[in-house]
């Protein structure tokens, strides 16, 4: 089995080789083609003004200076051209990736890609909170993530879902079981717009992250829920996008 892995935090992080490491626990023909850089919130994004740069940076492992989107599309349509990954992983991102992140998260876009190229793909994400930000936490995913991948894989996963799994921040042993969750919601409260001033006086802004006074009860059967619980989310998201109840009630409105 030919596994190409990506990730969103960039060539040199941390979860790329954990996600490797994981790989390697199904297949000895593993390959790494990440960013360049860190492209973190990127989204789906795709490079079409600029040229992509290729860099191979060690047998099998390659940095391209484009998007995790951009790196699935190299990998599956240039350096595996001649034999076709069957199986494309994107991560392990640093911090979780539920709810509204699957929207903004580039380790989900890079699922995503591989599944509209016709692989069965899985984004996987360790979360981290400020009280384990410094917890052997990479462990659990490592811990976890083959068995899941195995059972996934035999279960069949259909051509336009890809699988988003994040594992809980605690460790390895403290894992209480795995749970198929359906995507929560939560409160945006905590996003905020940082402004601050460079040396000339001109104003400039980060979006940035609060902790919130109150935090919302997640509802029971969402990745939110199972993360707080300390079970590895399993989340299979589908490409088609529509909303197929609406829909029938616009087409009576419309027609």
């Amino acid at each position: 089995m030919r596994i190409l892995c990506t990730n969103d935090d960039g060539i040199h992080a941390p979860g790329l080789k954990v996600v490797e490491e994981i790989a390697r626990a199904l297949s000895d023909d593993v390959w790494v083609v990440a960013p360049e850089l860190d492209q973190s919130g990127v989204s789906h994004s795709l490079s079409l003004n600029d040229p992509l740069r290729l860099r191979e940076v060690g047998p099998r492992h390659f940095a391209v200076r484009g998007t995790p989107t951009d790196c699935v599309i190299m990998g599956a349509r240039h350096i595996l051209a001649d034999k076709a990954p069957d199986l494309v992983l994107s991560g392990v991102n640093r911090g979780r990736n539920v709810a509204e992140d699957v929207v903004y998260s580039g380790t989900i876009a890079g699922a995503l890609e591989g599944t509209i190229l016709g692989f069965p793909s899985f984004a996987l994400s360790q979360e981290f909170t400020l009280e384990t930000r410094n917890a052997p936490l990479w462990d659990t995913a490592k811990a976890h993530g083959p068995d899941i991948l195995r059972k996934a894989i035999k279960a069949g996963v259909p051509k336009n879902t890809v699988i988003n799994i994040n594992f809980p921040a605690c460790l390895a042993n403290e894992v209480q079981g795995v749970q198929v969750t359906r995507q929560g919601k939560r409160n945006q409260g905590f996003l905020k717009i940082d402004e601050r001033h460079d040396g000339r006086g001109n104003p400039y802004f980060w979006i940035g992250f609060e902790r919130i006074a109150v935090v919302d009860m997640p509802a029971e059967g969402t990745d939110l829920a199972a993360l707080a619980a300390r079970y590895v989310s399993v989340t299979p998201l589908r490409l088609d996008r529509t909303d197929e109840a609406f829909s029938a009630t616009l087409a009576k409105t419309l027609g």
